[in-house]
């Protein structure tokens, strides 16, 4: 069983019984407990849980509500549309992409080419529909448990089949942005990208100014596990610098313009 696996399993322990003791963890994965205490350790940091002595409890819920469809997958502002034109502009002709459903990631669409030939797969129920109108694509959408306020599929079934996959590029993005690195609302949404990361070789970060500074429920990944953050005209200029030191290259992408290094 993979770590990440083993963890997610973990996490439904959590959710099922309402703690979890190391020593019971250890005996059902056939591991050390200290190899357990690390697990716990690692997840305790990225905000999935609370160590307790001999085990971990879980935190406090914390409900994000998704903005209704009207906003999530409306227009979109300029400088969403800035970053999103930029980063549809990365997927060159044969690529296979992973593409999920938030509002920016949607913004995509409307600047995909129509004639190149590349593959999608993706995890949103919209996005998938808007797909079934570009005859050059290729789109796969994965199974899974239905989030049924944002039409996304995220738990480990989701995952499990996202690893049946390679990505040339993925686009990935959050609630927060921080030179922590990324985080997400959501523990399951936050497990995903970190698949999708482990099975893309290009990965891409759209980061609005909106998002910038923030830390969220759930870490996802530090900044340096991208190759590209892309942001727009209004994020500050020392954080774009602050950001860039923590490892990805970032673009500014700028409305009427193609970008900035």
């Amino acid at each position: 069983m993979l770590a990440e696996e083993r963890r997610q399993l973990i996490l439904e322990l959590l959710e099922q019984h309402k703690s979890v003791i190391a020593k019971d963890l250890a005996d059902q994965f056939q591991l050390s407990v200290d190899s357990i205490r690390r697990d716990l350790t690692m997840m305790e940091e990225q905000g999935l849980l609370k160590k307790t002595y001999g085990g971990a409890v879980p935190l406090p819920k914390v409900r994000v509500l998704p903005l209704p469809d009207e906003q999530r997958y409306g227009e979109g502002s300029p400088t969403q549309n800035a970053v999103s034109r930029l980063a549809a502009s990365r997927i060159r002709e044969n690529d296979s992409v992973y593409l999920g459903g938030a509002g920016i990631q949607y913004g995509m669409l409307k600047y995909l080419s129509r004639q190149m030939p590349f593959t999608v797969v993706t995890n949103s129920l919209q996005v998938a529909q808007a797909l079934r109108g570009f005859p050059n694509v290729e789109a796969y959408l994965i199974g899974g448990r239905l989030t049924a306020a944002s039409g996304n599929l995220k738990d480990a079934f989701a995952q499990e089949q996202l690893r049946l996959f390679s990505f040339d590029l993925c686009f990935l993005t959050g609630g927060g942005v921080s030179e922590r690195g990324v985080s997400t609302g959501s523990a399951d949404g936050a497990s995903l990208a970190r698949t999708v990361l482990e099975r893309s070789r290009q990965a891409v970060c759209l980061a609005p100014h909106e998002k910038l500074g923030l830390d969220l429920f759930a870490f996802t990944a530090p900044l340096d596990a991208f190759n590209l953050l892309i942001t727009d005209e209004r994020a500050p200029e020392e954080t774009v610098r602050a950001l860039a030191a923590r490892g990805p290259q970032v673009l500014v992408a700028r409305t009427g313009e193609e970008a900035t290094d």
